[in-house]
């Protein structure tokens, strides 16, 4: 495994733990921070995507799978209304860094792997689909990515939801 996926799946890791572990204001820089954590990763990776065939095919199911995984992991999340301070917060706890620290951990041990226990395998696996090593670094970059960018926008959407409506009085006309 190299020092660049390592770091990449800490950092990932790292600002998505901090961020959501337990009673947090859902605000602004809550919702950029991912955005904002994507060009630091891509700077560290000079990624490498596909452009076509099967390469582009790996690259697109990682980042769908990743979307499915962090709408998944929102579920473990609680969203609700504090009247006292006027905001909307989210409360995650061990459900919710299970499933973020084990997809993690999934991708560091299959990267380990893949240099240590198959990488013979793997090889021919991707020469016979024509995918190049690039291609799947970025599927699993891309994996990464919309976990934190499915989790962002679901916790969006649901910290609007959660606010309370303002009605205004209307006044009969006479």
């Amino acid at each position: 495994m190299d020092t660049t996926t390592l770091l990449v799946n800490l950092l990932v890791l790292g600002v998505v733990l901090e961020s959501d572990l337990g009673r947090r204001k859902i605000g602004w820089f809550r919702i950029a921070r991912p955005l904002l954590t994507l060009p630091v990763v891509l700077m560290l990776v000079g990624l490498h995507p596909a452009g076509s065939g099967n390469g582009l095919l790996l690259d697109v199911a990682g980042a769908v799978v990743g979307i499915l995984i962090g709408l998944a992991a929102n579920q473990f999340m609680a969203v609700r209304y504090d009247a006292a301070k006027g905001r909307s917060i989210s409360l995650a706890g061990p459900g919710y860094a299970a499933i973020w620290i084990g997809v993690v951990g999934a991708r560091l041990l299959f990267s380990y792997g893949s240099n240590h226990w198959f990488r013979g395998q793997l090889g021919q696996f991707l020469a016979t689909n024509q995918v190049s090593a690039d291609a799947l670094t970025a599927a699993f970059i891309f994996m990464a990515f919309g976990m934190a960018l499915s989790r962002t926008a679901a916790l969006g959407v649901r910290g609007v939801r959660v606010r309370p409506t303002v009605r205004r009085a209307v006044s009969p006309v006479g």
